[in-house]
C-alpha cells in the first residue's frame, strides 16, 4: 500500500484566516500525514483568527479521524502585498489594524520562520485579493487591476524567492488557481482572472528557476468553486457551484478535502518528479466546452 509520510517535514500555509477554505483543508491533510503546521494569516484578521482558535471555534473542523485535533505550531501575521518593511506605506503602519503588529512582510516572515524552525519543506500559497472583484474587467481601474496582480499573483513569486532560500532540497511550493485563468467567467472580475493567468504562467517559470536554484518543486492546483468566506466576496458563488454540479462530468459539489488530499500528494515524495504542473481538481469542469444543462442541448443529453 502506498502511504504519504510527512513526518519530520515543516509546512507553511499562507492565507489561512478561518476553517472554511482550501488552505485549512490542506493544512489538516498535511498534519494528518505527519507534518508540522505553521500558518501565515492576513495581519488585520490575525487576532480574530487566534482568538477563534484558542476558544475552540475551529475544534470541529480540526478534528481528525482518531478524535484528536490538528495542532498549529505557530501563527504569523502576513501581508503578502509587501516584500519588505520599506514597502509598507506610512498610513498603513499607523492603521489601527496594523499598529500593534510587526514583521508581517514576506521577507520578515521568512526570516522569522528560519529563526524559529530552521529549514522548511512545504510552502502553500492560499491567498488572493482583488478590491474590485465585483466589477467587470472593462470597468476595473488600473489601481484595482494592479492590486489584484500584486496580492494574488506576484505574492507567490516573492514567496518562492524568499522562502526558497530556507527550504530543504526536494521541498514543494504550491499555489491555488481557478479556471478563469483560461476561460471567460462573467462576474469574476476586478483583474482576478488575469491574476490567475499570471499565477499559472509564473508556476511554470518558477518551476524551472527554483528547481535549478534551490532544488524545489513548484506546482499549482486549479480548484473548483467552494463556498468559502473568501469566495463569497465574488457575490455569486452559489450560482457557480450549481452550474458546476449541472455541467461537470462528476455531478457532486466540491469539498475542501478534495483539494486537501491532492495537495498532500503533490507535496509528498510520491510526486517527486512532478513540477511546473497545473493540476485540475474541479470534478472535470475544465474539460467541458458546452453547458449541457442549456435548453438548446435538450435533444443531446
Amino acid at each position: 500500500m502506498l502511504t504519504i509520510n510527512l513526518k519530520g517535514k515543516i509546512a507553511f500555509i499562507a492565507g489561512v484566516g478561518d476553517d472554511q477554505g482550501y488552505g485549512f483543508a490542506i493544512a489538516k491533510r498535511l498534519y494528518q500525514a505527519g507534518a508540522t503546521i505553521i500558518f501565515g494569516t492576513w495581519t488585520p484578521i490575525l487576532k480574530i483568527f487566534q482568538t477563534s482558535w484558542e476558544k475552540g471555534k475551529f475544534d470541529e473542523s480540526r478534528k481528525l479521524d482518531d478524535g484528536s485535533l490538528m495542532e498549529c505550531a505557530k501563527i504569523y501575521a502576513l501581508d503578502a502585498a509587501y516584500d519588505s518593511p520599506e514597502d509598507v506605506p506610512e498610513e498603513l503602519k499607523t492603521n489601527k489594524r496594523y499598529a500593534s503588529a510587526s514583521g508581517y512582510t514576506i521577507s520578515e516572515v521568512a526570516a522569522q520562520i528560519e529563526k524559529d524552525f530552521g529549514k522548511i519543506d512545504i510552502m502553500i500559497h492560499s491567498l488572493a485579493n482583488a478590491p474590485e472583484v465585483k466589477k467587470p474587467l472593462i470597468e476595473t481601474s488600473r489601481a484595482g487591476y494592479l492590486a489584484a496582480q500584486s496580492s494574488s499573483s506576484y505574492s507567490f513569486v516573492s514567496m518562492v524567492a524568499h522562502f526558497g532560500k530556507i527550504m530543504n532540497k526536494g521541498g514543494s511550493c504550491l499555489n491555488l488557481s481557478y479556471m478563469a485563468s483560461t476561460h471567460a467567467i462573467p462576474g469574476y472580475g476586478g483583474g482576478m482572472s488575469s491574476a490567475k493567468a499570471s499565477l499559472e504562467s509564473d508556476t511554470r517559470t518558477l518551476a524551472y528557476e527554483a528547481g535549478r536554484r534551490y532544488g524545489i518543486r513548484v506546482n499549482c492546483i486549479s480548484a473548483g468553486p467552494l463556498r468559502s468566506r473568501a469566495a463569497k466576496a465574488i457575490g455569486f458563488i452559489d450560482a457557480m457551484i450549481e452550474y458546476s454540479k449541472a455541467n461537470a462530468p462528476l455531478q457532486t459539489e466540491m469539498t475542501p478535502d478534495d483539494v486537501g488530499a491532492s495537495a498532500t500528494f503533490l507535496c509528498s515524495d510520491l510526486a517527486q518528479s512532478i513540477t511546473g504542473t497545473i493540476l485540475f481538481v474541479d470534478k472535470g469542469m475544465h474539460a467541458m466546452g458546452l453547458a449541457v444543462d442549456s435548453p438548446t442541448l435538450e435533444s443531446l443529453v
